[in-house]
């Protein structure tokens, strides 16, 4: 007979993707679970942008709060990103877990080309990106709609093995805000993702502006940034 699904405690649920994310570990060492600490998914610019630039979109924004909860509560089990592709392992209701594959497409190279000329004319912005800082000019860069290198519903595809016959379910929600949580440790991460080279957007604005110094003073400079200074900031 149809019904609703018997509910069951977020304690019980708690304990539960405890069991199952130990018997995980003892399979594979390399699981990653996604730790929230707090009330916040994301604390950092780099996670609390990829979070908003996904509720921004219609497609997402009445569906993916469906995963805050989720992630909150420490059901995404397990969580890997490499290029173009990001696998997690989420606790649901049933015994076993729910495997999630989300594809992100790669970067055009014709938009590519755009947004690292346009950085490399954000002489200021630049200085605090190598920093380790988040320029606030370089922003709109990063996150326009369509245009920036965070990526619009279009370009992400994504499946979950549940019975959910949902556009975006519940586990596929939670394993995107897990994107943003682990952009809080590791903004590299995100350039994994898209799987482009930051080093590129930092070398392309210092030749500007050494361009620019030089033509404007008419004499030469031993000014350069290193590559180990481009390394140190993103962990690369």
């Amino acid at each position: 007979m149809w019904g609703y699904p018997e509910y069951v405690p977020i304690a019980k649920k708690k304990q539960d993707a405890e069991k199952v994310l130990a018997k995980l570990k003892k399979k594979n060492p390399n699981v990653n679970p996604v730790v929230i600490d707090g009330n916040k998914i994301a604390k950092t610019w780099w996670g609390a942008a990829w979070n908003k630039n996904l509720e921004s979109y219609a497609d997402y924004s009445n569906r993916i709060g469906r995963g805050r909860s989720y992630v909150k509560n420490g059901f995404v089990l397990d969580l890997q990103i490499k290029p173009g592709l990001v696998t997690a392992v989420v606790s649901g209701s049933r015994r076993n877990p729910y495997k999630i594959e989300i594809k992100i497409e790669e970067l055009s190279k014709a938009r590519w080309k755009k947004i690292t000329e346009l950085c490399g004319r954000k002489f200021s912005g630049m200085d605090e990106l190598i920093n380790g800082k988040f320029p606030k000019e370089l922003e709109e860069l990063f996150t326009q709609k369509g245009e920036g290198l965070f990526p619009s519903p279009k370009e992400i595809r994504f499946s979950c093995d549940c019975p959910d016959w949902a556009g975006m379910c519940k586990h596929v929600a939670a394993a995107l805000y897990g994107i943003g949580a682990r952009l809080d440790d590791d903004p590299s991460l995100f350039f994994k993702l898209r799987n482009i080279e930051i080093d590129e957007i930092i070398k392309k604005s210092v030749d500007e502006k050494m361009s620019s110094m030089l033509k404007n003073s008419g004499k030469k400079t031993k000014r350069v940034i290193k590559d180990a200074n481009i390394e140190e900031l993103f962990g690369i």
